[in-house]
């Protein structure tokens, strides 16, 4: 893909070589990082009894929490691998920002997992109510 602003790359706009490239990044991500594969699968369970129940404000909501949070986990680890690419040594500046990486994550997860909570309880009220 060619950088506009830079004039470096290839040549051109293709909508399925876009495609496949974030077919392949969440692949990768999946993978090999557990933290984005248990959260993507339990997010997927949680969305699939939402959209059995056809709750779909709840499966809405389900759907953008887990977009978040898998998000902040991609983009903690590429931040986490560039830090450690550009500098191998103990350095208390790249320290920082993996610690600052780390914790726009932890906002996402607590969002996620207050998410989940709910929807939990909404599920474990109606299977109790049924």
């Amino acid at each position: 893909m060619q950088n506009k602003f830079l004039g470096t790359g290839q040549a051109g706009f293709h909508p399925l070589r876009k495609i496949k490239v974030i077919i392949s990044g969440l692949y990768f991500a999946v993978i090999t990082d557990f933290s984005v594969a248990y959260k993507l699968v339990l997010s997927i369970l949680f969305l699939i009894a939402a959209f059995y129940l056809r709750r779909w404000v709840d499966f809405e909501i389900l759907l953008l929490a887990t977009a978040l949070v898998l998000m902040a986990e991609m983009f903690n680890t590429t931040v986490e691998a560039l830090c450690d690419f550009v500098e191998t040594q103990h350095n208390e500046k790249i320290r920082i920002i993996k610690d600052i990486a780390a914790a726009a994550t932890g906002v996402a997860i607590l969002v996620w997992f207050v998410v989940l909570s709910i929807e939990l309880l909404r599920l474990w009220r109606f299977f109790i109510d049924s």
